[in-house]
């Protein structure tokens, strides 16, 4: 199988890179782009900058690129609702837009294939046990108050992940009629508010800088504890997304036949 993989983050790409023993990169379009194989597939792994703007176009520019007859989007995520645990995977199995404050349903998810993927993942990963789920995916365009979001959720929505990018992927393989699957690491429970943009510590592709992130401090230095506790997180929760990763990419053909 031909698999297009994306992602936003350095963060996110980094750990399953390392565990691949050889990758082609090249650039697709403007975003970054690795080549590599998996047992029988065939992968292309963009890497788009933060936001369902980039995630969109670096979806779209891998599908005509390479062509992949599947597309998985992976990341972090950050949980609204108390339950998920730094590092816990989540399988998408409902994707919600929210955007202008208001929430919709993004389609191209299968119920079936979400959870025939938490069972081979539950199979592939000793360790798995109650740190595996289906979730919820909720794609913002900018970093939202949890406590507040968790009042307005609607009906039904089962561990809720907040990220960016996971809805627009999705929309773009919908268009190309192509299959979409998604999985996310927790890097910061419902506790953890974000006290800062996001965007303070990025370029204009929304990759963190260490130049920014140095000059954000200068002008916030009551962030730092926080900075160093997600940076904690988010190792340990981007290792566990390469290892949830792998394991997919491995048992693609059970995921595709259903036998999970």
């Amino acid at each position: 199988m031909r698999i297009g993989l994306a992602a936003a983050m350095p963060e996110e790409c980094a750990p399953l890179l390392r565990r691949i023993s050889g990758y082609a990169t090249e650039t697709i379009d403007r975003f970054p782009a690795f080549r590599f194989r998996v047992g029988r597939a065939e992968v292309c792994l963009v890497r788009s900058g933060m936001g369902p703007i980039r995630a969109a176009a670096a979806a779209r520019a891998i599908m005509a690129a390479f062509r992949p007859e599947a597309v998985i989007s992976f990341g972090l995520g950050g949980g609204v609702l108390p339950g998920p645990e730094i590092g816990d995977l989540v399988v998408a199995e409902r994707l919600l837009w929210l955007r202008e404050g208001r929430f919709s349903e993004q389609p191209g998810l299968s119920v079936e294939t979400a959870e025939t993927i938490r069972q081979v993942l539950a199979a592939a990963l000793p360790d798995a046990g109650k740190r595996l789920r289906l979730g919820t995916f909720i794609t913002t365009t900018r970093i939202e108050n949890k406590r507040e979001l968790a009042g307005r959720l609607p009906a039904g929505v089962a561990s809720p992940l907040l990220e960016m990018e996971s809805c627009a992927v999705a929309e773009a393989a919908v268009e190309a009629g192509l299959p979409f699957m998604a999985v996310r690491a927790v890097s910061d429970a419902s506790g953890e508010e974000i006290g800062f943009d996001i965007a303070e510590l990025c370029d204009a592709d929304l990759n963190v800088r260490v130049g920014r992130v140095l000059l954000t401090l200068t002008r916030k230095p009551w962030i730092l504890p926080q900075l160093l506790r997600l940076a904690r997180n988010s190792r340990i929760a981007g290792e566990r997304l390469a290892d949830g990763v792998m394991a997919l990419l491995t048992n693609l053909e059970l995921i595709r036949t259903g036998k999970g």
